[in-house]
């Protein structure tokens, strides 16, 4: 039974994924940039529904920005509950760019992308993240650089919140869980780390009987004094505060 209520909702996520990406190729070019931030949102909204995944969100998010989102991370799974809990542009790895159908629907969402290990290309993109903050966006980012374990975070990396100080805008520490609501014990099935395959954790989170991702918001911060890696290690304890506040 579980096998098969996966296989249908893995059918069901594809249908959906290709609906995405004809709304991105045929009706993007035709909206306004608020109401392909709503279409983003509900499509995100509509997904997890769909796989059997329950939203819960403790907290308000901003409701407008700017602003810039920061959070731990956990899985490919990220980014579609941060956009089911409230729009916002990421800052993403280049490699996502060419990865077959996410790179569509990253790309249609507005993604940033960054050459990790190049300084020079950091520097781009924080020139840019200021700039889409000048204009009032919500901007979000994992600083941890990759995906961890879901038991300890990495180090937060400071380097993109200069574009917070730089445009003077607050920044909103987010912490994600991923549970198992018939045990409530942490779910580890949507975890992507180091070898792990991306196969075989989407097909062990479709596995999940019920599945609730939980996304504990804080309260927006500005850097007041603080330099950027003072702030990221204030921001990092923050989110580890929100994950430990979660029963």
């Amino acid at each position: 039974m579980r096998q098969a209520r996966a296989v249908w909702r893995l059918l069901w996520a594809l249908s959906h994924i290709a609906g995405g990406i004809w709304t991105i190729v045929f009706r993007f070019p035709k909206l306004a940039q608020y109401e392909k931030e709503a279409r983003v949102h509900a499509w995100a909204q509509a997904m997890l529904r769909g796989v059997g995944i329950t939203l819960a969100l403790q907290g308000r998010p901003v409701a407008a920005g700017p602003a810039l989102l920061v959070a731990n991370h956990l899985s490919w799974l990220d980014i579609v509950v941060l956009h089911a809990s409230r729009y916002c542009r990421f800052v993403s790895k280049a490699d996502i760019r060419h990865w077959p159908l996410v790179g569509t629907l990253a790309g249609g969402a507005g993604t940033l992308y960054i050459e990790r290990e190049s300084r020079r290309d950091a520097h781009r993109v924080v020139h840019h993240m200021v700039e889409r903050l000048q204009l009032g966006e919500v901007l979000a980012v994992f600083p941890e650089g990759t995906t961890g374990d879901g038991i300890a975070m990495k180090p937060f990396h400071a380097n993109l919140l200069q574009a917070a100080i730089s445009a003077n805008a607050p920044v909103q520490p987010v912490a994600l869980r991923f549970v198992d609501a018939d045990t409530g014990q942490t779910s580890f099935a949507p975890r992507y780390i180091d070898d792990d395959s991306i196969f075989v954790s989407i097909w062990e989170t479709l596995c999940v009987t019920h599945l609730r991702a939980e996304v504990t918001v804080g309260e927006p911060q500005r850097a007041d004094d603080r330099d950027r890696r003072a702030w990221a290690a204030d921001l990092q304890a923050e989110v580890a505060g929100l994950l430990r506040e979660r029963p």
